[in-house]
């Protein structure tokens, strides 16, 4: 079974579509997902480091946003701001030192946020730890960070589709820059690949969110958010 958590004109709350016949009580699968993500034991020090991944475009800061309010403000760490045109993807060791050895500790972390625009790194920012703490971003759930993660998100649209969204948002501006990326994304995940090891995967529906179980099981002992056999539920 999937849940659908709809998503109403801006101003409105959100709530639940179920598929029929079964329609029980109306409930909020944003917050039900925030509640039962609260409940996971710590994955980095005190805390619980949720990976949001995805491709380019597929969604992801839309959909942490949504999450970051449900869990009352939860820190988020976008990788944008770890990423910068000479490392778009070798940032790791950084994103390691900077935040998650300290965070590990219980210590705040200080990383340095990169200037798109002014092609430098400005001041550091801080990071204390916190409850729940989401990090959003292409490579979100790679190798590296998975053992500090305690669960990882995948929005499952595909590359395609994303990257169309991506270009389209951005404009013509940044055309020279989408090739590039593209080039990098791909070559990204054909070697550290995130998907095969997502605990959940989100898709964006027209008026609403599909959660189901990925591929590495479901998101805690009391079973997953929602149930499903083979790929994500269509909208």
């Amino acid at each position: 079974m999937t849940w659908e958590a709809v998503v109403p004109p801006s101003g409105a709350g959100p709530s639940l579509d179920w598929p029929r016949p079964a329609r029980p009580a109306l409930r909020n699968i944003v917050h039900d997902l925030a509640s039962r993500l609260r409940r996971l034991p710590p994955s980095c020090g005190p805390v619980r480091l949720i990976g949001i991944d995805g491709h380019a475009g597929s969604g992801k800061s839309t959909f942490c946003g949504q999450l970051a309010d449900a869990l009352g403000g939860a820190p988020v760490l976008h990788l944008d701001d770890i990423a910068s045109h000479d490392e778009l993807f070798d940032w790791t060791g950084r994103l390691l030192d900077e935040v998650i050895t300290p965070l590990a500790r219980g210590e705040t972390a200080h990383y340095a946020v990169y200037d798109w625009h002014a092609r430098r790194f400005g001041r550091p920012r801080a990071l204390p730890p916190a409850p729940v703490i989401l990090l959003e971003g292409v490579g979100a759930g790679r190798r590296a960070l998975r053992p500090h993660l305690a669960r990882l998100l995948w929005m499952e649209l595909p590359r395609e589709e994303s990257w169309a969204r991506g270009r389209s948002r951005d404009g013509s501006e940044l055309r020279d820059f989408w090739d590039r990326w593209v080039v990098a994304e791909q070559r990204h995940f054909a070697e550290d690949p995130s998907r095969p090891f997502a605990d959940l995967l989100v898709r964006q529906c027209r008026e609403r969110y599909a959660i189901t179980n990925g591929p590495a099981g479901t998101i805690g002992p009391d079973h997953g958010v929602t149930h499903g056999d083979g790929p994500a539920a269509m909208c």
